[in-house]
């Protein structure tokens, strides 16, 4: 369960070699010293990297498989992670931006980009509620994205699948009240990690770090959405009363 002050004592991380995953096992480690983490990601150079750095950090690291488009393996990836006993927080934090523009023209492309996105975590979601809910506590964080809030021309497919997983996690909270099983929905605007390198940074860009802090402070706080940075409820609560004619004419 979690600790007194709302640490986790073991913490999944479904998309392990995410940047804002491995920043919120970093803010979590720092507060609990005895963190067991599972590192659910593709077997990669890159995820025993990840699982290392964590390990020079005195955190106890397991890794095991998760191929999100693999749905057949996902029942198996959840046994394995739940394998030595409780979860106390899940963070699901796989995804692709994939390429605007290939995305609504390419159907392969626009497949792989729902699987990713928004297939694989329902999947995922409705397995991780089940143990979680047979347990009798735990914490699901949600990595979603300003871009499904109003959905924009420049990624539509991108806002969409985003805008799909947001609605599903939302519901999971409602479904979920009262079994000791909170979900928290994390909207983050730009942030500068793996997954944007190369991109034109966008206004109220964030680094992996700047979203731990709101996902810990979410979590104590028992709130079901939190945004990164903060400013950006405000910016969003705007940009949905702007009428369509002029929406498609701002510069982003």
């Amino acid at each position: 369960m979690l600790d007194a002050t709302a640490n986790p004592r073991s913490l999944l991380l479904l998309g392990g070699t995410s940047d804002i995953a491995l920043a919120i096992a970093r803010a979590y480690a720092k507060e609990s010293p005895a963190l067991d983490v599972v590192l659910a990601a593709r077997p990669s150079p890159g995820r025993s990297a990840a699982a290392d750095a964590l390990r020079a950090e005195g955190v106890r690291v397991r890794e095991v498989d998760l191929d999100a488009r693999a749905t057949d393996t996902h029942a198996a990836t959840i046994d394995a992670a739940f394998a030595e006993g409780d979860v106390d927080m899940a963070v699901v934090a796989f995804g692709i931006l994939g390429e605007a523009e290939r995305a609504w023209q390419e159907p392969a492309h626009a497949l792989e980009m729902a699987e990713v996105n928004f297939t694989a975590p329902v999947h995922l979601g409705v397995m991780l509620a089940d143990r979680l809910r047979a347990q009798g506590h735990g914490q699901i964080v949600v990595l979603s994205s300003v871009a499904g809030e109003r959905i924009r021309r420049s990624n539509f497919v991108y806002g969409a699948t985003k805008a799909g997983l947001d609605g599903f996690y939302r519901g999971l909270s409602e479904a979920l009240r009262g079994s000791g099983v909170n979900v928290m929905v994390v909207r983050p605007g730009f942030v500068k990690s793996k997954m944007t390198e190369g991109l034109r940074t966008a206004p109220l860009a964030v680094v992996p770090d700047q979203v731990a802090v709101e996902v810990v402070e979410g979590v104590r706080l028992h709130r079901s959405v939190v945004w990164a940075p903060k400013l950006f409820r405000l910016v969003m609560l705007v940009l949905r009363l702007v009428p369509q004619p002029i929406f498609r004419r701002l510069p982003f």
